[in-house]
């Protein structure tokens, strides 16, 4: 940030926006005369300022004096704690300046917390007095107190401050009443340490990975309502913390999540624990715990049976809507090869076979659902579609869509009994429904790298929620999903009106293998981001083997052999082919679509929007097909891609395709538990603006406008 010198005082260039703000932020020297007690004022649209001391003089023989910084805030404004958090910096004086004075022990009572961003600060608002302690070079002698104050104000906008104060303090004896009740009033606030209070023990843990702070205290004296105030050293952003109370209000647990904190060990800690201003107290506790202390239940209302049905009906929705999404375009394919070869079946078969697919889609969501809970139980972060950030899982997709585009494109036939991939690419075409029910969930799976419109409410719910919750989530969105099975089992005769047989069947089934050996392509890429380049060769490797392996012993005429391993075979090749450029191409977004994305970083949205900026952050992942939808169709696009790209505006992108614990706590905080996501910051909208799944050029548009203000992004901006 440009630094100019005004004045004799160093000052700051800010945003436009804030420019009446810094003007107004030059002290304005009061219009009474000083007493021995108080200083003149300093005063700017944000606060007014004073030195204050309890003694109208230095009484012979004094080694000292009691004195405080007093600050006025106006409504709206606060100024921050020696630990502020990411925005903002604490109050800094110089009392270089000052005559018999020796030293200054500046001390802070007990902040309050402001939330912005989902970030927590701590500060001070409407007024606030900062006790100091003089000690005096020269005992009982005449003493100025000079003052240089530099602090930081915020309301929607930061604007730091400047300022001298001064102050005689000549001998003389006598206490200005008002001076010392207000310093003695401030005084009380300022936190004792743990040997002085009723806190009989304190504990706390971080984990390895440093995401969160576990502290649990124990007092004589029950506490009301605490809070609790971690200073973890700089560069450390921490959100809101769950306090629990157990034993009658005498042990206090707390949970505090850490949003971001510089790579390797924390180079300090305390705790400050405060009870509605009755108490504060500072705890240095031991950090070097095996284990967190343990929480106390809590109760939590049960939503009510209307509640539970407007939830379900979502769900319901939003598996419906799924069917539709680009991401089931493999889907709809094995759908339509199990349903080609039915024309003439029995309605009694047709509709078992259908029931039996929407079965299969039923078991796999219940099967996610108690994979879910389970993993809930145990503290995992879970979201829907993050088994595609696993390699195990993602290579075994590869194969198996690898092996079914080989099946549909001809290069082998498998028949019952001999294996999974022949009951899927073969779905119907037997007695038996194994088949029928597998497509079903291999389907289903297809459909979870996608968030539609109303699955990430009903998602939400379920994830937060209690066991019942899940499964009266996740068994509404198994039929929305399933409909379409459900609809042809309740009228099998609409199979009827599918085409004739024929030789277009052979055309409708190359198609179909060249879709699936395209998903299976893309998962390759996907692969390479998740697990690196020679993990997709290897298991494209291994699929190119496998398909070969069963080919080669039921080889047909030399013509179809050749087109069918075209067929087959090259879309994997080349997905080995571009594993390190095209992947790493394509994560580089700035180079593709001309926007400047930055990396996502928590506490870099809250010292942005303090400047004035506006961010939009993205949150995706190479398997998200939704997210690359949003991205074509609305991103990429005017009047989109140059407002991300103007003056002002940051574009902040988070890549989700492997686990990130700091990006999955950025989603729950928004109660969300998948992607895509994208939400919009500002000025006027510090806390978010968050956008529907399914992104529009307005909406884009209109959140933008609404964060910064309105005018202040447009075309071209």
């Amino acid at each position: 940030m440009k630094q100019v010198v005004l004045g004799g005082l160093r000052k700051s260039l800010w945003p436009a926006r804030a420019t009446l703000a810094v003007l107004l932020a030059f002290p304005i020297a009061g219009s009474h005369p000083a007493s021995a007690a108080v200083s003149d004022t300093a005063s700017t649209a944000a606060v007014t300022a004073k030195l204050i001391v309890a003694e109208e003089g230095v009484v012979p023989g004094a080694q000292s004096l009691s004195a405080g910084l007093e600050l006025q805030l106006e409504e709206g404004w606060k100024t921050y704690w020696r630990t502020p958090g990411d925005v903002g910096f604490p109050p800094e004086v110089d009392w270089s300046e000052s005559s018999n004075v020796e030293d200054v022990e500046f001390q802070w009572p007990a902040p309050e917390r402001f939330t912005a961003f989902g970030i927590e600060n701590f500060g001070y608002h409407g007024e606030v007095v900062f006790p100091l302690r003089i000690a005096l070079e020269e005992p009982g002698q005449p003493a100025r107190l000079e003052a240089h104050v530099r602090l930081l104000t915020c309301s929607d906008i930061c604007v730091p401050q400047e300022f001298d104060l001064a102050l005689e303090v000549p001998v003389g004896t006598g206490l200005d009443a008002r001076s010392a009740a207000r310093i003695a009033e401030f005084a009380k606030r300022v936190p004792v340490i743990q040997s002085a209070s009723a806190v009989t023990e304190a504990e706390a843990y971080i984990d390895g990975k440093t995401t969160e702070l576990v502290v649990s205290v124990r007092s004589n004296v029950p506490f009301d309502r605490p809070d609790v105030f971690p200073e973890l050293g700089a560069g450390v952003s921490l959100g809101a913390p769950d306090i629990r109370m157990g034993e009658g209000g005498r042990l206090l647990w707390a949970r505090v999540p850490i949003l971001a904190a510089p790579a390797g060990p924390l180079s300090e800690m305390s705790v400050t624990v405060t009870d509605e201003g009755a108490r504060a107290v500072t705890l240095s506790p031991d950090r070097a715990m095996a284990a967190p202390p343990a929480p106390f239940a809590t109760s939590s209302a049960a939503p009510d049976a209307a509640d539970l049905f407007w939830i379900a009906m979502t769900a319901l929705l939003g598996g419906l809507i799924l069917n539709v999404m680009p991401c089931v375009l493999p889907v709809l394919s094995i759908k339509l090869s199990a349903a080609l070869k039915l024309e003439g079946t029995a309605r009694a078969k047709v509709r078992r076979g259908f029931l039996a697919s929407a079965a299969g889609v039923m078991a796999f969501m219940w099967g996610l659902a108690a994979v879910l809970y389970a993993l809930q139980r145990l503290g995992v972060t879970v979201g829907w579609g993050v088994q595609f950030q696993n390699p195990v899982f993602l290579a075994l997709m590869i194969v198996l869509l690898a092996i079914f585009a080989a099946n549909l494109a001809g290069l082998f036939e498998i028949r019952l009994p001999s294996g999974l991939q022949t009951r899927l690419a073969q779905a119907g075409a037997s007695g038996g429904h194994a088949g029928d029910f597998l497509t079903g969930a291999f389907g289903a799976v297809l459909a979870t790298p996608c968030s539609a419109p109303f699955l990430g409410t009903a998602i939400a719910f379920a994830l937060a929620g209690r066991g019942l919750d899940i499964v009266i989530v996740f068994t509404f969105l198994g039929f929305g999903l399933a409909a379409p099975y459900l609809l042809i089992a309740a009228a099998p005769g609409l199979v009827r009106h599918m085409p004739r047989p024929g030789r277009w069947m052979l055309v409708v089934k190359g198609l179909l293998a060249l879709l699936l050996a395209a998903t299976a392509a893309w998962l390759v890429w996907v692969l390479s981001g998740v697990a690196g380049a020679t993990s997709a060769r290897l298991v494209t490797g291994a699929s190119v083997a496998l398909i070969l392996t069963l080919g080669l012993p039921r080889l047909p005429r030399p013509a179809r052999l050749g087109l069918a391993s075209a067929l087959a075979v090259l879309p994997l090749v080349l997905a080995g082919a571009f594993a390190d450029g095209g992947a790493g191409g394509a994560r580089d977004s700035a180079a593709t679509d001309g926007i400047p994305w930055i990396a996502f970083d928590r506490a870099g949205i809250a010292q942005r929007v303090s400047r004035g900026e506006i961010v939009f952050v993205d949150v995706t992942a190479d398997w998200c097909l939704t997210c690359k939808a949003n991205k074509a169709l609305v991103l990429e696009r005017e009047p989109v891609a140059p407002a991300l790209a103007g003056e002002g505006v940051t574009a902040m992108q988070a890549d989700w395709t492997q686990p990130d614990e700091a990006i999955s706590r950025y989603l729950e905080s928004f109660d969300r538990f998948g992607i895509p996501f994208n939400a919009v910051y500002g000025p006027q909208a510090p806390g978010g603006v968050v956008l529907p799944e399914l992104l529009s050029l307005e909406a884009v548009m209109t959140a933008l406008d609404q964060a910064g203000g309105a005018g202040r992004v447009g075309k071209g901006s």
